[in-house]
Formats: C-alpha cells, structure tokens, sequence
C-alpha cells in the first residue's frame, strides 16, 4: 500500500508543479505585455523587438 500512496504523491507533485509552471509563464507572458506596451509608448525600438522576441520564445516553449 505505501507504493500506491508514494505514487500518488509523486503524480499530484508532478502535476502541482504543471500548474506552478503554467502560472509563472501566463504572470511573465502578462509582464511582457505590460513591457512591450510601454516600449511602444516610449519609442523604445530595441527594447520593443527584444521583448516581442523573447514573448515568441516564450508562446514557443508553451505550445
């Protein structure tokens, strides 16, 4: 019985930690946003294209 319990554990780790990953990826994918906005404001180019850059890796990784 306690290989079915220390299972069980390890699936409900597993998956906590899924949701804990998507969680911090949706928070950075929102702050990137929040970034790139206020690079547009500015006029910021360089800032603009490094942060749409690192959005699209960011969408890439997360497909």
């Amino acid at each position: 019985m306690g290989k079915i319990n220390a299972a069980g554990d390890g699936m409900l780790g597993l998956f906590a930690e899924m949701v804990l990953d998507e969680a911090l990826r949706k928070f950075r994918e929102q702050s990137l946003y929040q970034e790139i906005d206020q690079a547009l404001a500015k006029g910021d180019e360089q800032s603009f294209i490094a942060l749409t850059n690192e959005l699209n890796a960011l969408r890439a990784v997360g497909q």
